[in-house]
This record gives structure tokens, sequence and C-alpha cells, in this order.
């Protein structure tokens, strides 16, 4: 076998690999773009490095010395294009927005590919290694980390049952809850009467605990609690 064609063998496989394992990591998490999405990105990116590596390959009958090689432009083209893909996987969920972490390992995915492109294995395997650590035992370092969490509040009572926002606002202090700001709204030509607001707390079972405490409470007509985050 030609010896280039070993060489670009092992190129496409590296790149298959890593981005298949971090596709999977992807993927273990349900996330919309998981294992075959990342392995195609490195796949690809790897193998537009190789048709800058390889031309005199596919411009048989050209003077070597005619050739002006620039690996540089196809990188910045391929990094440009993954931006839409990135994009695509970042949605905004009610008031959240998800998919950023999905959206960033694309595009390392594709750095990753255009390194095992070109034969840069070394950085290649390193930046797979840590962005697979990033990924995983980030996540569980985030998870421990003490942290504000954020939640839009609604609830809502008929009109002559109000309870005042005093009243409300030592039941959120109770829960381990701070409002942020408060807004208030009347509905159905007046009927309901209902305070919106931002909440935030540091634990994370305590909107659980608010909704139990809202559930007993008669004069509560209906409430909503929506968690903010990505």
């Amino acid at each position: 076998m030609d010896a280039d064609y070993v060489i670009i063998t092992l190129h496409l496989i590296g790149a298959l690999v890593a981005g298949g394992v971090i596709g999977l990591e992807r993927s273990f998490h349900a996330r919309p773009a998981g294992f075959r999405t990342h392995t195609l990105v490195c796949l690809a990116s790897s193998l537009l490095m190789l048709v800058t590596l390889y031309q005199w390959k596919w411009l048989p009958g050209v003077p070597l010395d005619t050739i002006r090689t620039d690996p540089t432009r196809m990188a910045q083209g391929i990094m440009t294009g993954i931006g839409f893909l990135g994009a695509g996987v970042i949605f905004k969920e009610g008031l959240s927005v998800r998919g950023l972490t999905t959206a960033a390992s694309i595009w390392i995915t594709a750095a990753i590919g255009i390194l095992m492109g070109v034969g840069f294995y070394f950085p290649a395997i390193l930046a797979t290694v840590l962005t697979i650590g990033i990924l995983s035992v980030f996540r569980w370092l985030e998870a421990k980390m003490p942290q504000h969490s954020y939640a839009h509040h609604h609830i809502r009572f008929a009109r002559n049952e109000v309870m005042t926002e005093a009243e409300v606002r030592a039941l959120l202090v109770e829960h381990g809850f701070t409002v942020s700001n408060i807004s208030y709204r009347t509905s159905d030509d007046g009927l309901w009467f209902e305070y919106r607001m931002v909440i935030r707390t540091t634990r994370a079972d305590n909107p659980a605990a608010l909704a139990t405490s809202l559930r007993g409470l008669p004069q509560v007509r209906s409430f909503r609690i929506s968690p903010t985050g990505d």
C-alpha cells in the first residue's frame, strides 16, 4: 500500500476515535448533538485538512513549485462553518438557554479534527483527553460548587383572598429564597390577582419544598416555579 494512503488512514481513524469519544459523553447525557454528530464533525474537519495537505494528489500534472499551500485558510473556513452547526444546538426553553456546552464541544471537536488532519497527533490526543475531563470531571465539580440558582415564580389568588406582599415574601424567606424583583397583575376582568417575581436560592431542593408548601395553602389558586439555567 502507498505510504501516503497509510498516513491518510491513520489521520482519519484518529479523528474518528477522538470525535467518537467526545460524542459518547454527550450522548450519555442525552444531548441533541451526540455520538454521531461529534464523530462526523471531527472526521469532516480532518478530511478537509487532508484536502489541503495533499493538493498535489488531486492536481495531477501541475508542477509542485506552482502549488501554494496555506492550511490555515482551510482551518478558518472549517471553524466558521462549525459556528452554524453549534448555533443549531443552542435553544431557548422557556426562560432558560440550553445547549451552550454542546455547542462548545462541537467547536473543540472540529479543532481536534483539524489537528488530526495535519498529523499533529500529540496536541490532538491531549486536547481529546482534556475535553473529556472538562465534560465529565468538571460536571461533578460544578455540581459540588455552591452557587445561586434562579427561578421565575408566579402565584395567583382570587381577588378577595390575596396574601399581602409581606406575607408572600415571608413565605419565600422561610423556604430559603430571596426576591430579586416583583411585579403585580390582574387578569380575567379583575377576578384574579397575581404576583410575578424572580426568586433566588442556594439549595437545589428549595423549589420542591416551596411547591409542597404552596399546594397546602387554600388561598393559592395556582402557582408556577420555573428554574432557569443551562
